[in-house]
């Protein structure tokens, strides 16, 4: 671990506690979090080294934010720690966003703001009455399914099918294109965040920018009928949303919809999968849950999202001098948000290694640390995990996992690949 000159703490140089190295992240997830438990230890962020100076080509490197505060303060300081050129590692190229345009999440002050306010004034109440409706529906189908046809992998027959249903429903997707986009969400979002051999890297950004191509020319068709024969989803509210005369054009209707896309499906998928594995190494919190899952589930829904931490980090660009955390940062200096650091800070949480559904309060930074990018999608992704327990844990047939998940090696999110499961018999 590397310290600029203008710090004099001495960091450790243990390559087990550098999230800037690949290797960290293919470590056991016990002794990541021991690593970050270290970093919170120390009277200032720690700086890595992510590319050596080299001729013509500066050192590049970031403070971690790995302490609840710093992560909830830097959230909330949009105009200082500033979202463009992106939150993502890498960050997109200017060729790819002229393209495909920027994302929501790429994007600060006012563009930002302004396309918020569209795609909130979108989200109607009656719009999301009827998501809430279709949620339901949507949980005893999947579940239906499973009883019936007895899968092994709880991800690809579960958890991936709830947001992702959900999300074309409440979009708007006809049948007709939702087996080309699941495979196109795939080659879009499976190497964000991971190492990969030179010719993978070489090889891969080919293959996904032609997914992403695909989806965004399916949304301009769409948005194309939309305009013409209005319905009641949500791409016809966004293409005839008028806040201050702005509506999505095809490129930022397409740009939302792939952060719908990857965003929504892979983080819900995720959560769930994480939801199966903690009640079933928990069987008390389980219990606790199914005996009275009204009381509960409100609360089990959001420790399953702190303890799990479904993206692990998002990223910010220093634009004016501002002192966080015994530092003080200088514009262009890069920043990481670790909010699986600070879910299981321990100034802020009671034991937060431990799994408990009736933790309270919880102020986990799963979806975000607040400020003008706190998740839209928060409220849904509630509403799909609930949904989808009740159904499962209300069954006379309950399942378990049986054995750990398989996890991507990535750094960006707690990404999970595949999980077995099985079936107990009905209680006699």
């Amino acid at each position: 671990m590397t310290v600029p000159a203008q710090s004099a703490v001495e960091y450790p140089r243990s390559p087990e506690v550098n999230p800037a190295d690949p290797s960290f992240w293919q470590l056991p997830h016990a002794a990541r979090l021991d690593a970050f438990a270290a970093l919170r230890r120390l009277d200032r962020p720690a700086y890595f080294v992510e590319r050596p100076a080299a001729r013509r080509r500066p050192e590049r490197g970031f403070y971690a934010l790995v302490k609840h505060a710093d992560v909830v303060q830097a959230s909330r300081l949009p105009q200082v720690f500033t979202s463009a050129p992106g939150v993502t590692t890498p960050e997109p190229a200017r060729w790819v966003r002229f393209l495909f345009g920027d994302s929501m999440v790429n994007l600060d002050a006012p563009d930002h703001t302004q396309l918020r306010r569209v795609v909130s004034r979108a989200f109607s109440p009656r719009l999301l009455a009827h998501a809430e409706e279709d949620i339901r529906r949507v949980a005893a189908r999947i579940v239906d399914d499973m009883l019936e046809q007895r899968p092994d992998d709880f991800v690809a027959s579960v958890a991936s099918r709830m947001p992702f249903e959900v999300i074309c429903n409440l979009m708007g997707i006809p049948e007709r294109y939702r087996p080309e986009i699941a495979g196109r969400v795939d080659h879009a979002s499976q190497n964000v965040g991971v190492d990969r051999p030179l010719r993978a890297r070489l090889r891969v950004p080919g293959r996904g920018l032609r997914a992403l191509a695909r989806m965004h020319l399916m949304m301009a068709t769409l948005a194309r009928e939309r305009r013409s024969r209005p319905t009641d989803d949500l791409i016809s509210a966004l293409v005839r949303a008028d806040v201050d005369g702005q509506a999505l054009d095809a490129r930022r209707l397409g740009a939302f919809f792939s952060l719908l896309m990857v965003a929504g499906v892979e983080t819900t998928r995720n959560a769930i999968t994480h939801a199966l594995t903690l009640l079933t190494d928990h069987p008390e919190q389980r219990t606790l849950l199914a005996e009275d899952f009204d009381r509960y589930a409100d609360g089990a829904v959001e420790e399953v999202v702190r303890h799990s931490t479904p993206i692990i980090q998002f990223r910010r660009t220093v634009r004016a001098e501002h002192a966080l955390g015994g530092h003080t940062f200088r514009p262009g200096d890069r920043v990481v948000l670790y909010y699986a650091s600070a879910n299981r800070d321990e100034t802020v949480f009671t034991d937060p290694d431990v799994f408990d559904i009736t933790r309270s309060p919880n102020p986990h930074l799963g979806y975000g640390g607040g400020g003008p990018h706190f998740c839209l999608g928060a409220h849904l992704a509630r509403q799909e995990i609930k949904a989808l327990f009740r159904e499962l844990l209300s069954r006379p047939t309950a399942l378990r996992a049986v054995g750990p998940p398989e996890l991507a090696h990535s750094n960006f999110d707690n990404r999970v690949l595949a999980l077995p499961f099985a079936f107990d018999p009905p209680a006699s």
